[in-house]
């Protein structure tokens, strides 16, 4: 059974969905999702642990953040883990999850034990200069006919199957006029200044279907020397496309 909370912080409340009992495993969505994107994941992996899976501040139902970066929001990870009382998770991101996993373990490395980075960009000097030259993923104007609903839409529409689309969009609207805030927070974060402070084992996860992310898996496993790797060759950009495949992998890591 999946429960839901409000965990009282200093940047107000946080939401959150969790399953299971044991060791806890946080996981961290993508931009503009919220928890929903591990619906599915979180009776999996609570089989065996305390699977907690939050609205990233800003997202979902959680309260805004001081400013939208990527060290803001790994701020309110660490808040939710002070207000959960775990010292010390796993944690697991997928593509905006991800960058705020590598701030959290960088910024408080003796606070997570392991650390899974799912479909995780290097957001380095050259990924910078490319995000800066490229349009705006999500970003729709909301108009009184409606029609940014089907803007929503059919701006993910090549990347995911139709029947997902519908959680994707609901998610995009809770955070309208600023869906495009988590990809600015990753655009401007200096992830190469902070790769190299990570201490835990660490695995990286690739989905083969994703143009966006797959092609840098490389480029990440060179920053991180020493970390693990997994390919989901039938994986796409949203999680829930691959979350039987992806809750295996990272149980057996969490498991190693």
């Amino acid at each position: 059974m999946i429960r839901f909370g409000y965990a009282d912080t200093r940047f107000g409340q946080i939401h959150y969905a969790s399953c299971g009992a044991g060791e806890p495993v946080l996981l961290l969505h993508q931009t503009p999702r919220s928890w929903d994107e591990y619906r599915e994941v979180l009776p999996l992996l609570g089989r065996t642990r305390r699977a907690i899976a939050m609205d990233t501040l800003g997202f979902g139902n959680s309260a805004p953040p001081p400013r939208h970066s990527i060290e803001a929001y790994a701020g309110g990870v660490l808040a939710l883990m002070d207000a959960l009382g775990l010292a010390e998770a796993a944690v697991a991101g997928h593509h905006t999850g991800g960058v705020v996993a590598v701030e959290v373990a960088a910024s408080a490395p003796e606070r997570v034990s392991r650390l899974v980075l799912s479909s995780t960009p290097m957001v380095d000097h050259e990924g910078r200069l490319r995000r800066r030259e490229r349009p705006p993923i999500d970003a729709v104007r909301e108009l009184p006919d409606g029609s940014h609903l089907a803007g929503l839409w059919h701006n993910r529409a090549p990347y995911y199957p139709w029947r997902l689309l519908n959680r994707y969009v609901r998610d995009a609207l809770a955070v309208l006029p600023g869906v495009e805030r988590g990809h600015e927070a990753v655009a401007g974060y200096r992830m190469e200044e902070r790769v190299g402070l990570i201490r835990c084992p660490v695995l990286l996860v690739g989905a083969a279907g994703d143009p966006f992310a797959f092609p840098e898996l490389d480029r990440l496993a060179a920053r991180l020397p020493g970390s693990a790797r997994a390919v989901i060759e039938d994986g796409m950009i949203p999680l829930e496309h691959q979350a039987a495949e992806f809750a295996a992998i990272v149980a057996g890591f969490l498991r190693s």
